[in-house]
């Protein structure tokens, strides 16, 4: 799988995670370089707080575009430190 904005490869792995409709990646499948941590944070019920970065892209942000949980509820342990794409990042084969 291979997460793709502005014709960019974001992130590729074959160790992604599918929960809700979201391709959780490693972290370490990530390209850091266009990843940069926010202060924003949201809750889901079940999965616990997720953590948000901004993804820069030849100079145009796509402000929290992806998420982790870095900490997870027990129910959702399995995503700890992945990150998930939205905010018109495609996520593709």
């Amino acid at each position: 799988m291979r997460a793709v904005w502005n014709d960019t490869v974001l992130a590729e792995s074959d160790d992604t995670i599918v929960v809700e409709g979201n391709h959780y990646f490693p972290r370490d499948a990530l390209n850091a370089e266009f990843f940069t941590e926010t202060d924003t944070t949201t809750i889901c019920p079940w999965k616990g707080t997720a953590s948000y970065f901004t993804v820069t892209v030849d100079g145009e942000k796509n402000r929290d575009a992806a998420w982790t949980y870095l900490d997870p509820k027990a129910e959702a342990r399995q995503i700890a430190g992945y990150v998930a794409f939205w905010k018109g990042i495609r996520v593709e084969d």
